[in-house]
């Protein structure tokens, strides 16, 4: 799998073969823009006061003929940050295509507030350039938008490693977008898996398992089979475990990532009404994200990470074969979890596996574990649209994983806030009859709860065993749960990808 379009290094600007350029810019202030193009701009500066903000389509004495000016606006260091150049530059591609432009070119320049913006700048022109996968599909006559996409820089020894990184981050990405943005026949678990096995030939370097044997899974994965029931009725929807494992030459580290993937979430038997169902198709984007950031690892290979990524796929259907509240079940990890709400169904996929991957880092050279999930509402509630939350046990916290990995989406603009997992997440999930060590969820709808987003993760804690492996335990394991429900894209817009680029930034050594 590779972009549908190619990146084209440029060497000047009088080449010829390209009809528009994009240049993105904070008020024409960077001094490594080309002179040809900032006279222009100093140009149009004086007859037009909305310039470096409105930004413009200009005539320029070069073979591309056009240039579109697409500025960041005024960017202030209280509260800016490096997504107003990837931003910027997605809608300065949109806007040159939207000219006639056929054979575009980007032109980057270094930006002394942010230490990755040319990377920044070309990973907004790709997001530009993507085309959904069912609109591929449907019009294969209108995809790609471009047959190539030329880039220059300031930078000119840097600019091929440059391409060669910005194409593997944005073919990951696609991946993830594909498997997390398509409608939940098109990406039925069935269909999930035809993508992953397609994506990840027998040469790609990742290694394949996938667990779809309901016997197995109703033993192995209780919790997961719960949620899978009703589903299950339906060879199409029925759920599979999708497990993807790269091993680099030498490693010193290995990352253990699982990913929701409800393909559709009904709500189950506690059903989502009043219009809330629409957009649920994107309750997949966990699992998209683990396939995404795994392609990255195929193209890259680094030597110093083992990553295990599990794909937890899975449709939450409704009928009269559905799991109900008040279902008592055995956890894998022998915890005995009552079930509160069905529409809770992103945790109950999870857990289980999640027990899997605690079982496995127990072996592994420097374990750290994620999960990752499209998991609540109350996450969009609290941080708004466009921002993960990252969530640590407490040896992460200690490790200060979050911290890490919100430095690292800083920088490559795949914003991470930080929240922290209290007594009281604990206190609600904890069992409160005899008999009962786990409660799943309150009755109340998660954007309703009260730490709606940080409970969660004590559930999974709780339910996966991972508490017996806290800073005082004989064997601490690492634990970080990202929350994506804000950050992943809603309908009608495409899938984001989220958090790939954060992930790849802080263990890729990018």
């Amino acid at each position: 799998m590779e972009l549908d379009y190619a990146l084209q290094e440029v060497g000047s600007l009088s080449e010829g073969g390209y009809d528009g350029i994009v240049l993105v810019s904070e008020g024409g202030k960077e001094p490594g823009i080309p002179t040809e193009l900032s006279s222009v701009i100093k140009k149009a500066e004086q007859v037009d006061a909305d310039l470096h903000d409105s930004g413009a389509v200009l005539g320029v004495e070069l073979p591309a003929k056009r240039l579109v000016y697409a500025p960041t606006g005024k960017i202030t260091g209280d509260y800016h940050d490096v997504r107003q150049f990837g931003d910027a530059a997605k809608k300065g591609i949109l806007r040159v295509l939207k000219s006639g432009a056929k054979s575009p070119l980007i032109v980057l320049v270094d930006n002394k507030r942010f230490e990755r913006t040319r990377l920044v700048t070309l990973l907004g022109a790709l997001e530009g350039l993507y085309m959904n996968l069912q609109w591929r599909e449907d019009r294969p006559e209108k995809s790609p938008k471009v047959k190539a996409l030329g880039v220059w820089s300031d930078d000119p020894k840097g600019l091929p490693a440059l391409i060669q990184l910005a194409g593997a981050l944005e073919t990951g990405r696609v991946l993830a977008r594909d498997i997390g943005g398509p409608d939940p026949e098109r990406m039925s678990p069935i269909n999930v898996e035809k993508a992953v096995r397609g994506a990840f030939p027998a040469n790609s370097g990742i290694a394949l398992d996938v667990v779809s044997d309901e016997a197995i899974l109703n033993k192995e994965y209780p919790l997961y089979s719960a949620v899978n029931r009703a589903a299950s009725v339906i060879d199409r929807h029925k759920g599979r475990i999708i497990y993807l494992t790269y091993t680099g030459s030498a490693p010193t580290q290995t990352l253990l990532i699982v990913g929701k993937g409800v393909t559709y979430d009904t709500g189950g038997a506690d059903i989502k009404a009043g219009g809330i169902m629409a957009g649920m198709c994107r309750d997949k984007c966990g699992a998209a994200a683990v396939a995404g950031f795994m392609k990255i690892l195929s193209i890259l290979k680094p030597k110093h990470l083992k990553v295990i990524g599990a794909m937890s796929m899975v449709r939450n259907s409704v009928g009269e074969n559905c799991y109900v509240s008040d279902e008592m079940i055995m956890s894998r990890a022998g915890k005995r979890v009552r079930v509160g709400n069905t529409d809770a169904e992103g945790r109950m996929i999870m857990a289980d596996v999640l027990c899997r991957m605690k079982e496995l880092a127990l072996g592994e050279k420097n374990p750290q574990i994620f999960t990752i999930a499209t998991l609540t509402g109350h996450a969009l509630r609290t941080v708004g649209e466009g921002y993960t939350i990252a969530m640590d046990n407490g040896p992460a916290r200690k490790a200060q994983t979050a911290a890490k990995l919100a430095t690292a989406g800083e920088v490559i603009g795949d914003i991470i806030d930080i929240s922290r997992v209290r007594r009281e997440d604990y206190e609600t999930h904890r069992g409160k009859a005899e008999g009962e060590d786990v409660v799943q969820a309150t009755n109340l709808p998660s954007a309703q709860a009260k730490r709606g987003h940080q409970a969660p993760s004590a559930f999974l804690i709780l339910a996966s065993g991972l508490e017996e492996h806290g800073l005082e335990s004989a064997k601490p394991l690492l634990y970080t749960h990202l929350d994506i429900a804000a950050s992943c894209g809603e309908v009608p817009k495409d899938a984001t990808g989220a958090p790939v680029l954060a992930l790849s930034t802080a263990y890729l050594d990018l």
